[in-house]
């Protein structure tokens, strides 16, 4: 029987079903704090059984982005609250996603216009950030080159994300997603071909690559419990100009085990190879390893639900539940146009297409107009 729809325990957080809407970055939030359209646009979505938000900055310094609403002011917490209070009203659980985005940023985006802080001292090449263009106006830019962490600020990084996860409960989240993925901070540690680091958190061996992400998770897991904290990878990613290496495998099955250890709530997987940017060389695709990685990772997480994320259709979420490879089903882009997503999957309807022209800044348009599907049959 397919169970995509069954009730699940996340770490004694009981879910209603197992469709996980994934953060989206929307770019809607004047002065970087959550509104009423924010609260709308997530209770609308709120029939899922677990919600994780846009990505939250942890600091003005991990933002990467104009207009996203951040969770390190008493403002923003605030304006999370209304979102998460109506967000259980309807039923869902929900995790802010705790981001610094590293190097992926721009000087119109820093305070006083300082460079950006990465793991490393190189650019992001080809990489854009959403920003302050020349004349003025809110736009896509492209990231300049980072000051790299000296190795006595590490730690204070990893307190704003203790700090970040601390403020997400206050604002009424029941957890917190650290973002590991998609090139931004905590891969920058991890990649050993853009971390040119020559410390303890360098590339010289894979632990010091590692240790800076399982240093967020213990100060997270510290100040939180580690029932409430999850973390999103992206093995295989090569957003943000995050290039392929030779023990990607090795890093990834290292680096869960010991989340593992942990038992965290969840390890949340996105695959990128809907991006087009994965590996093209003959052989394994990138879904094919992806699929192998996590099921080598099953056998590390006896406490720790797995999420895939990244192209999820309702046959291949129920497949993936069914055989045990993933507890939970994450998608994303589908939440955009279909507020009423779960209700669709469910019932078989037809898919509303998004306007992909809406999905970063503006107003309500493409935003929180999409109809349910009853209010057009």
């Amino acid at each position: 029987m397919h169970q995509l729809f069954s009730p699940f325990n996340l770490a004694s957080l009981p879910l209603v079903n197992r469709i996980v809407m994934a953060p989206l970055t929307r770019a809607r939030a004047p002065d970087d704090v959550a509104t009423e359209t924010v609260a709308l646009y997530y209770t609308q979505r709120a029939t899922a059984g677990l919600i994780v938000s846009e990505g939250t900055p942890i600091s003005r310094e991990g933002q990467g982005y104009l207009f996203n609403p951040g969770i390190y002011t008493p403002a923003q917490i605030a304006g999370w609250r209304l979102t998460t209070q109506s967000v259980h009203a309807v039923g869902a659980k929900m995790f802010a996603q705790l981001w610094h985005v590293g190097r992926v940023s721009h000087p119109s985006i820093q305070t006083d216009g300082i460079d950006p802080v990465s793991a490393s001292s190189k650019t992001a090449q080809g990489a854009m950030a959403y920003g302050v263009k020349d004349d003025g106006t809110p736009g896509m830019v492209a990231t300049t080159k980072p000051r790299q962490l000296a190795t006595d600020e590490v730690a204070r990084v990893v307190q704003d994300f203790a700090n970040a996860a601390a403020n997400a409960i206050e604002a009424g989240f029941d957890g917190v997603e650290i973002h590991g993925a998609n090139g931004y901070l905590l891969e920058q540690f991890l990649n050993p071909l853009v971390n040119d680091r020559d410390d303890e958190y360098g590339a010289a061996a894979m632990d010091n690559r590692l240790r800076f992400a399982l240093e967020v998770v213990d100060a997270v897991v510290a100040r939180i419990g580690r029932e409430r904290v999850g973390i999103r990878l992206s093995p295989y990613g090569r957003l943000f100009d995050m290039p392929l290496y030779d023990d990607i495998d090795a890093t990834y099955t290292a680096l869960v085990a010991a989340l593992g250890e942990r038992r965290i709530a969840y390890v949340h997987i996105m695959d990128q190879s809907g991006y087009g940017m994965g590996d093209k060389a003959s052989g394994p695709t990138v879904s094919d390893r992806i699929q192998d990685l996590l099921r080598a990772f099953r056998t590390t997480l006896p406490e720790t639900a797995l999420i895939l994320a990244g192209g999820m259709t309702r046959e291949r979420a129920d497949k993936m539940i069914d055989d045990g490879v993933i507890d939970l089903a994450a998608f994303g882009q589908p939440f955009i146009s279909n507020p009423d997503l779960v209700a669709r999957l469910r019932n078989g309807w037809p898919l509303a297409e998004p306007d992909r022209s809406t999905y970063y800044g503006g107003d309500a348009r493409g935003y929180i107009d999409y109809p349910p599907y009853a209010a057009q049959a």
